[in-house]
């Protein structure tokens, strides 16, 4: 009679990588092994690791006899069955894939920028070699939406999907908000408990979250947005003094995905600090923890909330693929990872996009600004829905706080630059988007 173990087919995993999301993976694998056994009829084990120097001291928990110096001996290992790729960027991580596709090895990937930027010429590899791309871990950490978007929607017309999809962003603006401390000093707290890289450029730039973007756009319009379709604008900007006139007017700023098709079928893709009403649900998402808003034309509005980033959460969603591509392999019985589909989608130019806005001006305190300001404004037909003053301090300058009714980014943009050329208007003016997200 067979053990209890020989009656699982044993599928080989080659690991390219082991950051802090590649250990996560090994260790957890290890750890609920016999639940994956259990669940999946496969035994899952990882076979090879590619580390760029094999003789580094590691934790010892990972066998030395794991360790190969090169993602090419990995892959070209005939015992390797799934091939998972873990060292980030979009060069080397692009060979690595492409290698792997043309081996026809299923591959699994957490790298957004990489499918962001190259993801249309691999997953035409992929279709061409008839072996699927799994990629759970590249959006939303341990929030399964790649698999909801493919699967649990996949009888819906995708209407609009609002994103708040990068932790150290959220972070950063949930403390501004109510700690009120400066970016300066958020972001220093988020570096020391981790949840913002040494170099934080990609997440409080905006192309973290924009390359995530990307990825749920395409999934949900069917082509791929070009990057420089893409409108992206970062929080380093934010001040404590838009935080304090935002909640004055009842909003909250995020950091804010969104993607959403107009009725010519035109498709929308930016990212950038929004204010959120704080009645809406999405402003209440707090600290590090992401959340994803789908709407679609027969379920209607549906809420995924949960850890954005970390090595537990992502190597979940990891782990989660590579047992979809273990039982795929095994059974034949499910085919997911990218599904191909039609290319009938087209974006919708930026400047073409519309929305409400905040806009703060720092001007002489003197009579007849605020008739000036109207005027740009009305010249180009915006339309001001309220105005906030601050009490007079003293001081030969104050705020000027308003608020525009829809506008395109255009026109938004062309006023702008005038109001900057007003003799009273004294610096950078402050623009945000004021978003409408219904219920």
């Amino acid at each position: 009679m067979p053990s209890n173990t020989e009656k699982f087919r044993t599928v080989r995993i080659g690991l390219a990588g082991l950051g802090n999301v590649g250990m996560g993976v090994y260790k957890n694998l290890e750890a609920n092994g016999g639940l994956l056994r259990e669940r999946t009829g496969c035994h899952l084990q990882v076979t090879k690791i590619s580390v760029r120097d094999p003789k580094k001291p590691r934790d010892g928990k990972v066998p030395a006899s794991l360790f190969v110096g090169s993602w090419q001996e990995l892959v070209a290992d005939p015992q390797v069955d799934v091939v998972v790729e873990l060292i980030g960027g979009t060069t080397e991580a692009f060979d690595l894939v492409s290698a792997a596709l043309r081996a026809r090895r299923p591959v699994v990937t957490g790298n957004k920028a990489l499918l962001a930027e190259r993801g249309k010429e691999l997953f035409a590899l992929a279709e061409a070699n008839r072996v699927p791309i799994y990629f759970e871990a590249a959006v939303a950490g341990g929030i399964p939406i790649i698999q909801t978007l493919q699967e649990g929607f996949v009888g819906n017309h995708i209407r609009s999907i609002y994103g708040i999809i990068n932790g150290t962003c959220n972070y950063i603006l949930t403390r501004m908000s109510q700690a009120g401390l400066s970016y300066e000093t958020a972001l220093d707290e988020a570096q020391k408990l981790g949840f913002a890289e040494a170099d934080p450029t990609l997440d409080v730039g905006g192309w973290d979250a924009a390359h995530k973007a990307i990825i749920l756009a395409s999934l949900s319009y069917g082509f791929w947005i070009k990057p420089e379709d893409v409108f992206v604008q970062g929080i380093d900007k934010v001040s404590l003094t838009d935080m304090s006139f935002a909640d004055r007017l009842g909003y909250t700023i995020k950091l804010l995905s969104v993607i959403r098709a107009d009725a010519d079928g035109k498709v929308e893709v930016r990212t950038q600090p929004s204010l959120v009403s704080k009645s809406h649900v999405l402003a209440n998402v707090g600290g590090a923890f992401n959340a994803v808003l789908v709407n679609g034309d027969i379920v209607g509005e549906t809420l995924f909330y949960g850890k954005g980033a970390g090595q537990d959460p992502t190597s979940s969603s990891v782990i989660s693929d590579i047992a979809e591509a273990a039982a795929t392999l095994v059974y034949g019985s499910r085919h997911s990872g990218f599904v191909p589909h039609g290319l009938y989608g087209k974006s919708k130019p930026v400047d073409e996009t519309v929305s409400n806005f905040y806009v703060r001006l720092t001007v002489e305190d003197t009579p007849g600004v605020l008739a000036q300001v109207a005027k740009v404004l009305g010249d180009r037909g915006i339309g001001i829905s309220s105005v906030i003053q601050p009490e007079d301090d003293g001081s030969d300058t104050t705020s000027l706080i308003l608020m525009l009714d829809d506008a395109t980014l255009r026109t938004i943009r062309e006023a702008i630059n005038e109001l900057k050329q007003l003799a009273c208007v004294r610096e950078e003016p402050s623009c945000m988007r004021v978003e409408t997200l219904g219920s």
